[in-house]
């Protein structure tokens, strides 16, 4: 049976490593989930059969009681998470995710507290390795479990979106660090019931580290908040795998939190944000406005019948979604509307900024969800160069990823990020609700340039106008 197991770890974890291959194309992603449900699945049978030989081969009451309760545990979450799957909508996907990762957060802080409480048990200590691993599993845990909750509490508009900025937060932050490496000193040199105290009291420290570490970051920087988060939770399923001995929570957990990890650095250059100070600081705001205060002149309007006639005389159009599209849920009549365009000989793309909506690839799932074709939906960098030669450009529910302060105001919060350079068209059409700010609290000049229009009102209804108008 051990062997067994063994092979259907080891063909688990490739299929995890063929899922993470799937999943970096859209031509492939669900093959990529799939290939992700048919490791997991294989792994949660694997190993329930592992159980099952040892409760045989002891013939253990408790055993028996076990396997029991591990079938109910899992018939029980089976059933909350196909529930949640099925009625969380794509807008609330983010937060959602968000929670799930504080649930294996919370698990690795069980685990290790489960482990440690077998050892004080039998009256003695672990060795220094195995002491190791139950605090760090703990200490990473449990930083993200609070981290996960205070992301999914500002995600959902439970909690303001603006940065916590505490007098002296980094030190606080590297006071914590320091005296958990005291109590980890202090855990590994005392036996039995008289470690509990060091690791409370690191359990206590990682938990306020953690909600401090994420409220400590504004809005603006969620979606790499989420991703890292992710590597968090891919750290602790580790960790967890080491304290329980199981290889292929070792390896899943690796591949989790090292392409979370990698996500995360890739995404804070594609706004010019150090990886460090996104993690430790804090950025963007709840929508007031931040930086030099200007006056940048009037803004014009235009109504959805008068964009379906600049449509229709375009040749080239260019659509940039952002999290309002995911709030009014438009993403299906905009759909609708590329098809109508692209049956009149109109060359419609989208472009897509890698930090839009509120997780890495928001935009794209909302997209694929409406099946606009993968092929004509691209990335920023890959559209950018063609904004010149493109006649109308559609912003759709995008503030920050479309702000030209970002080159062109070295004082502004967001200086230096790249941004889709969409001024560069011959026209510009605006869809916005009012003229608040974005995410990062910053001002957005491109509502006043001289080809720029503003459409006012719910996205989804006055695309729908537009899909109506043009027959």
């Amino acid at each position: 049976m051990v062997s067994f197991v063994t092979g259907a770890y080891i063909l688990a974890a490739l299929l995890f490593i063929l899922a993470l291959a799937g999943l970096s194309k859209h031509e492939t992603a669900r093959r990529g989930n799939q290939f992700g449900m048919a490791g997991m699945g294989l792994a949660l049978v694997a190993t329930l059969l592992l159980v099952l030989d040892r409760v045989t081969e002891y013939d253990s009451t408790a055993g028996w009681v076990g396997v029991g309760i591990i079938l109910v545990a899992g018939t029980v979450g089976a059933v909350i998470g196909i529930r949640l799957a099925r009625g969380v909508e794509m807008t609330g996907m983010p937060e959602l995710i968000a929670m799930m990762h504080s649930f294996v957060g919370l698990a690795a802080v069980l685990v290790g507290y489960n482990t440690w409480i077998e050892t004080a048990r039998l009256g003695h200590g672990g060795d220094a390795v195995h002491d190791a691993e139950v605090f760090i599993g703990v200490f990473i845990g449990a930083v993200t479990f609070t981290g996960s909750v205070v992301a999914n509490l500002k995600l959902s508009a439970k909690m303001k979106s603006a940065p916590l900025t505490l007098p002296g937060r980094h030190l606080l932050n590297l006071a914590i660090l320091i005296g958990s490496v005291v109590l980890l000193v202090w855990f590994a040199n005392v036996d039995g019931w008289v470690a509990l105290a060091p690791l409370a009291i690191m359990t206590v420290l990682a938990l306020v580290l953690g909600f401090h570490l994420v409220a400590a970051i504004g809005g603006g920087d969620m979606p790499v908040v989420v991703s890292m988060l992710n590597s968090y939770s891919g750290w602790a399923a580790a960790a967890a795998g080491f304290m329980l001995g199981n290889d292929l929570l070792i390896i899943t957990g690796a591949l989790v939190g090292s392409s979370g990890a990698i996500l995360s650095y890739i995404m804070c250059r594609a706004m010019n944000r150090s990886f460090v100070s996104v993690i430790a600081g804090g950025f963007g705001s709840d929508g007031t406005v931040s930086g030099e205060a200007r006056d940048y002149g009037e803004h014009r309007e235009i109504q959805a019948a008068e964009v379906a006639e600049l449509l229709a005389g375009a040749s080239s159009v260019v659509i940039t979604p952002g999290y309002g599209m995911a709030v009014a849920q438009a993403q299906y009549p905009v759909a609708e509307m590329t098809k109508r365009l692209r049956e009149k000989g109109v060359d419609v793309r989208f472009g897509i900024h890698p930090v839009a909506g509120r997780l890495p690839g928001h935009m794209n799932v909302l997209l694929a969800e409406a099946k606009v074709p993968y092929d004509i939906v691209l990335e920023m960098d890959e559209i950018n160069d063609d904004l010149p030669d493109t006649d109308v450009v559609l912003v759709i529910g995008a503030n920050d990823t479309v702000n030209p302060a970002a080159l062109e105001e070295p004082g502004s919060p967001i200086a230096g990020m790249p941004v889709l350079e969409v001024w560069n068209a011959r026209d510009v059409i605006v869809f916005k609700r009012s003229m608040a700010t974005g995410y990062a609290g910053v001002q957005n000049p491109l509502f006043f340039k001289d080809n720029t229009q503003m459409l006012f009102g719910d996205a989804k209804d006055k695309v729908n106008e537009i899909v109506a108008a043009l027959g």
